[in-house]
């Protein structure tokens, strides 16, 4: 089980690499701006397709009663390493099957303030969203912990409910550095602006749904961090 674990880990954060890598607009040869092949409307429906298979996987594996059903079949400890290794796969599938569209919304002058800009703003958000794997428990979000623990005849425990660095400012950090890194681009294709649009939708819903699990599993103490802290955008702050 701590094999398949590691082996889920590591096709799970090269997904990641590979989507970023695809949206930075650095690497021409797995960029998401390809030539476009397919007809506009065709491309758009397979693009949605291919988004909306990425946020169902991930809505439903995410969710209680999918876990609960889980370990009737399979051992426990994997459950969160095969939501891992299956996101990972759907990832890769994502990018690498997503149909460019052509057009182009903007671009910054190459070397341009603007266009140094945009790209800090890229990284950080890629930054942020590490980071914040790291805050929560890096190694028990990606499934690591689980099996570890297993392998140690050791029980899980699950996480406490805390509030650091930016999760101070935003309830879902992780979320809002993908965002960020998807629309900081120097070169906003219409193909890059469906992929953003079509994954910010999936965060926005995603976020909600698991709003719901945790006010669930922390009940008040969750409730009142709701009340003064925003859910995606961390600024400006909520006014009580």
């Amino acid at each position: 089980m701590f094999l398949y674990s590691i082996i889920a880990y590591l096709i799970g954060f090269a997904s990641l690499l590979l989507w970023i890598i695809s949206v930075s607009d650095l690497v021409p040869e797995i960029s998401i701006d390809q030539t476009a092949t397919l007809p506009f409307h065709l491309a758009l429906l397979k693009n949605f397709g291919l988004v909306a298979l990425f946020g169902v996987q991930h809505s439903v594996m995410a969710r209680q009663s999918f876990k609960t059903a889980f370990a009737k079949y399979f051992p426990k400890p994997v459950e969160r390493s095969t939501f891992v290794l299956i996101s990972g796969l759907l990832l890769v599938l994502l990018v690498l099957e997503w149909a460019p569209m052509g057009g182009s919304v903007w671009k910054l002058q190459s070397g341009s303030i603007l266009y140094y800009l945009a790209y800090i703003m890229f990284f950080s958000g890629w930054a942020i969203l590490f980071i914040s794997t790291f805050l929560i428990n890096h190694f028990d979000l990606f499934g690591l912990r689980q099996t570890y623990l297993e392998l140690r005849n050791k029980p899980y425990t699950t996480l406490n409910f805390k509030v650091v660095s930016f999760y101070k400012y935003v309830r879902h950090p992780l979320y809002f550095g993908g965002i960020l890194g998807l629309w900081a681009t120097p070169n906003m294709t219409v193909t890059h602006l469906v992929f953003a649009m079509g994954l910010t939708a999936y965060f926005v819903i995603g976020t909600l749904l698991e709003e719901r699990d945790l006010k669930k599993e922390f009940g008040k103490a969750y409730k009142a961090y709701q009340s003064k802290t925003r859910m995606l955008i961390p600024f400006p702050k909520r006014i009580k």
